[in-house]
């Protein structure tokens, strides 16, 4: 994983096309969720997922914490990527990754106040069976951990990035205007955003979603290597 640019919330084909048409790598599917509202139901994902070609990758993004539920869920959308937003023991990681070790696992490192410690130990007890992590933002006013629309503390994530074993994604609160800031000031290994390219009618919008490449291509073309 490197330079990689995700866009979670994908709501049909149209959208669909439309990122893979402006450069997105990776396109998410939020599904089974607690809190934050579906864009589409689980049939209609299957049915978009079915016109996403290599070297676009669908990844189900979910709180799902059992290895069998997980595996059911990315065989019944046909995913080969899966993002772990909720808590989920080794022990579940250890058989996810020994009945699929081709399923790419990325896992949620979600930044709440100075919670450093906490995610620290995460990438330590983790990181053998997780393929690439992502850091997000919690709102304690909804209780959301992710999609939330605000940034963290970029310091924290920079710290992440520093000590993981595995590549970090950042996400939370990126959007157009700010996503070249906060490439620079974390190389991370990828961006995801959602709702910072919506327009007012809550679909991306192509001039956003262009954009936010745009400078995301441009910000990573700038970090030394």
């Amino acid at each position: 994983m490197k330079d990689l640019i995700q866009i979670a919330g994908v709501m049909d084909a149209a959208e669909a096309a439309l990122m893979m048409q402006a450069g997105v790598h990776y396109l998410g599917f939020p599904l089974r969720l607690p809190v934050n509202k579906e864009d589409l139901t689980e049939d209609e994902a299957v049915e978009v997922i079915k016109g996403i070609r290599l070297p676009h990758k669908a990844v189900l993004i979910t709180y799902l914490h059992k290895a069998e539920e997980i595996i059911a869920f990315c065989d019944k959308l046909h995913v080969a990527v899966v993002q772990l937003h909720g808590s989920i023991n080794k022990d579940e990681l250890r058989a996810l990754k020994s009945i699929r070790p081709e399923l790419e696992v990325i896992k949620s490192l979600v930044v709440h106040g100075d919670n450093y410690g906490n995610l620290e130990h995460i990438i330590d007890e983790l990181s053998p069976w997780i393929d690439a992590y992502i850091t997000d933002t919690y709102d304690p006013a909804t209780g959301a951990s992710g999609a939330t629309g605000k940034t963290h503390d970029w310091a924290i994530s920079r710290k992440l990035i520093e000590i993981s074993p595995r590549p970090i994604m950042l996400a939370g609160g990126i959007n157009p205007g700010n996503v070249r800031r906060a490439i620079l000031e974390t190389a991370p290994a990828g961006v995801d955003v959602h709702t910072g390219v919506e327009g007012p009618d809550g679909r991306k919008s192509p001039e956003r979603l262009y954009k936010f490449v745009q400078e995301a291509n441009l910000a990573f073309s700038e970090l030394p290597r």
